[in-house]
């Protein structure tokens, strides 16, 4: 009896390219962003960017057309496409309010979002190392922002929104993974977002220049060419490889901020954001161990 097909042999090298092709896509995204300022309601740019966006699903509609979609799995869309609209309004808000090397250091919280709640919600094992590693996390945050040592702006308190919500549209994405395919899960997201932020977006409407549209179409295509390239360096090698790329991510925002922006380099950002990679690091390599001992079954079960 055959048995099942061979996995292809990492190419670390590639997925690590790929993956640093991926995090100078977001950082486009951010700097597109935080070029057009506060200028556009955050509502609207996020709308203008999801709506334009829907042109890169034409590959997916098969997959979409194909899908038998219950009324549960269809609030569970819709559910999951609202708080990601939550997390996207804060998204674009916190741009305009701080520095990019902050929002970029601050989102690394996200992966510590969603390690917390697959303990709580899912039911996951919380070792204690990473609970340490999560600690380590917050410790990285509180050094970025200092409370008590200067003011918080709203941009700040938006930000860590944004981590908040991401994390829990995640989570949802995680549970959808049982039972639907990635493109379904990504159309579907796309939709309801772009949906879900419609009466945001009506509420503060002003005319868009035919520039701010068309930087808000590059802001689509970066965010989908990051992803896919993100798709691409999954595939090409393990996670313990790829994860720690993305965190080069905090440098070219840092040199962006300080080159095109004015953003002076901030220590304290520099130091928290490296303390919450190193977290979100060793929780990656420990959950690569952890899936690579469940995957080796004991000595007696397999006849040798």
């Amino acid at each position: 009896m055959a048995g099942p097909p061979a996995l292809p042999p990492p190419r670390p090298l590639a997925g690590a390219l790929w993956m640093l092709g991926s995090g100078l896509c977001f950082v486009g995204v951010n700097a597109i962003v935080k070029h057009l300022g506060p200028g556009i309601p955050p509502a609207q740019s996020g709308f203008v960017r999801y709506l334009l966006g829907l042109v890169f699903l034409l590959p997916m509609l098969p997959a979409l057309r194909a899908a038998r979609i219950g009324a549960p799995a269809l609030g569970l869309f819709a559910l999951r496409g609202l708080v990601h609209t939550f997390g996207v309004i804060c998204w674009f808000y916190a741009m305009t309010q701080i520095p990019l090397a902050e929002v970029t250091a601050m989102g690394y919280l996200t992966p510590i979002g969603v390690t917390i709640g697959a303990a709580l919600v899912l039911g996951e094992r919380f070792a204690f190392r990473r609970a340490l590693a999560i600690v380590a996390a917050l410790a990285g945050a509180l050094v970025i922002l200092r409370p008590g040592f200067r003011e918080l702006s709203p941009g700040h308190m938006a930000q860590l929104g944004t981590s908040a919500f991401f994390a829990a549209s995640y989570l949802m994405a995680k549970r959808m993974t049982d039972w639907a395919p990635p493109a379904v899960i990504v159309g579907m997201l796309s939709i309801w977002v772009t949906v879900g932020l419609a009466p945001f977006a009506a509420a503060v409407w002003m005319p868009l220049s035919a520039v701010q549209v068309a930087w808000l179409f590059g802001v689509a295509a970066f965010a989908t060419a990051g992803h896919w390239c993100m798709t691409m360096a999954f595939q090409a090698a393990p996670v313990t490889v790829t994860q720690p790329v993305t965190f080069l991510q905090l440098v070219w925002a840092t040199l962006l901020g300080a080159l095109a922006f004015g953003e002076p380099a901030d220590g304290w950002v520099i130091a928290g954001g490296l303390t919450i990679m190193g977290a979100v690091s060793f929780i990656t390599w420990r959950e690569a161990v952890l899936r690579r001992r469940a995957a080796v079954p004991p000595v007696a079960a397999t006849g040798g």
